[in-house]
């Protein structure tokens, strides 16, 4: 068997695509637009609607906080937080001498100021804080898509870097190191992980494709009358059965689209560098990166034949009033006859315009061992008030949520608990406060507790938010800003050894020699 996996290149990883591929078929088809009520097109409009709904509901619930935040896109908006802590956990020693973290925890806090103008690419970012007695402010950064500027309390001017000198400034001030093609990826910032026609380019791209490929004879639909929650319902099945060489063609065939598509690929480089930012992003690493995922399609839409999955796929739901009420789906999968694990999805699911419930079993079985994961929840939304609970258990392992909320006048007050329980350890996270919105302006109070069995009240934070539109973010003098990309080697380090170093260290003796305890 080992012999065989060497001699065809078949890893986990191959297994793992194609097993999120599967996924991803139901997820991605189920935004093409349908019109007509074959039973392959009932399928898809039935997964549609049922993502539809739960969109809605959710937008109903949660209207003023979107309604402000797509304001923090079209606007310039300025936010600002406050955040102190209490500690009241066990202390630890150093040392000789006992430390308190109560003594600099509950001693300290941290404000920070966010200006925002995501059309005009500009973002400002104040903060000031007070560690134990040591008081600091006077830090700015200031950010376009093309350059960064940094203010500090002992300098008089703004430090600048543009993103098209850092790379060639990293190269000069170590050249065995860096490559000269290093940027801060500052765009990232202020252009999102996908646009619209990203999502709409996937959507037409890949749904369609996928939809396109499945076999009509793949699906079929019966009457059945079924149990969901005490309730006998009538529905209409739908059945959408795979055979083992029906999923292989298909997951060749979007493989070998992955791995020719430039566009999916600048979009996964987007995806990377957005998770890199705050890092030395590199192009050459990223184009290395997207040069293994070619060769990955490439070898998966080949490896995909030799891959069993015994009896293929079969994905049945059953719909009652336009939406999916039940769900039932099935893969053995593994690198050979002896080997298949078998993946399952079953559950039922109830949704309406006030309440949603749901209870799913996710399970895997091979020769030796099997596993189940369940989980559950009842939400409710009725009269400007929640009440949810969500339950997710894998063996004696249990992770749940408790929620309510009301929202009054634009006003939601909430209180969230997660809490998690095995056989020795219990422990919980309660967030509760509330949060107002009124046109141009938000506010909010928040406060987060964690408690374990063995501590009790561990610590709380405490989340003071505003914020409200402005007219605009003003920019940076250009006479008090020094562009350290403009500057030679020799001349960074005379300005860094002249000026900023003594300036950091006498501020620094100030600043110190003033707090209590130093």
């Amino acid at each position: 068997m080992e012999e065989s996996n060497k001699k065809k290149g078949l890893n986990k990883g191959v297994i793992i695509a194609i097993i999120a591929a599967i996924v991803v078929i139901g997820g991605v088809v189920a935004a093409v637009t349908l019109t007509n009520t074959s039973p392959k097109q009932s399928y898809f409009l039935a997964e549609k609607k049922t993502l539809d709904h739960l969109k809605s509901t959710l937008e109903e619930r949660y209207q003023p906080e979107l309604d402000w935040t797509e304001q923090t896109y079209e606007k310039p908006v300025e936010q600002s937080m406050d955040l102190s802590a209490q500690y009241l956990g066990p202390t630890g020693t150093s040392g000789y001498e006992e430390v308190d973290p109560a003594q600099i925890i509950n001693n300290s806090s941290l404000s920070a100021t966010v200006k925002t103008d995501m059309k005009n690419k500009q973002m400002v970012t104040e903060l000031a804080g007070n560690f134990a007695g040591l008081e600091i402010d006077g830090i700015e950064v200031y950010m376009t898509d093309e350059k960064m500027m940094l203010g500090v309390p002992f300098l008089d001017n703004y430090l600048q870097i543009k993103d098209e000198d850092f790379g060639p400034l990293l190269k000069e001030v170590d050249p065995m190191t860096f490559t000269g093609e290093e940027s801060l990826e500052l765009d990232t910032l202020f252009n999102g992980l996908h646009s619209d026609e990203d999502l709409e380019y996937l959507k037409s791209e890949y749904g369609e494709l996928i939809y396109n490929e499945l076999p009509d004879d793949a699906f079929t639909t019966s009457d059945e009358t079924i149990e969901v929650n005490g309730e006998s319902l009538k529905t209409e099945k739908i059945v959408l059965h795979l055979s083992e060489k029906q999923v292989q063609d298909l997951l060749s065939t979007v493989f070998e689209k992955m791995e020719t598509d430039d566009r999916l690929k600048e979009l996964i480089k987007k995806q990377l560098t957005s998770v890199q930012m705050g890092e030395v992003a590199v192009d050459q690493e990223l184009n290395q990166i997207l040069t293994d995922f070619e060769e990955a399609m490439a070898e998966a839409k080949e490896d995909v034949y030799d891959i069993h999955i015994k009896d293929g796929l079969k994905s049945t739901i059953w719909v009652h009033n336009k939406l999916i009420t039940k769900r039932d789906v099935k893969v053995e999968i593994g690198s050979n006859e002896n080997d298949l694990v078998a993946f399952t999805i079953n559950g039922i699911q109830s949704f309406d315009d006030s309440t949603q419930t749901f209870d799913y079993d996710l399970g895997f079985a091979d020769k030796v061992s099997d596993g189940k994961m369940n989980i559950s929840g009842d939400l409710s939304w009725k009269d400007n008030q929640a009440n949810d609970s969500i339950k997710l258990t894998v063996d004696n392992y249990v992770f749940s949520y408790e929620g309510t909320e009301t929202l009054e006048d634009g006003t939601r007050d909430f209180e969230r608990v997660f809490s998690y329980h095995d056989s020795m350890v219990n422990g919980s996270l309660t967030w509760d406060g509330s949060a107002s919105y009124d046109k141009d302006k938000m506010n909010g109070e928040h406060k987060i507790t964690l408690e374990t069995s063995e501590t009790g009240n561990l610590i709380t934070l405490n989340l003071a938010l505003d914020g409200q539109l402005i007219d605009a973010i003003e920019t940076p003098a250009e006479n008090n800003v020094k562009d350290l990309g403009t500057m030679s080697m020799e001349e960074l380090s005379q300005y860094m050894e002249t000026e900023v170093i003594p300036d950091f260290q006498n501020w620094l003796y100030e600043t110190m020699g003033g707090a209590d305890g130093f």
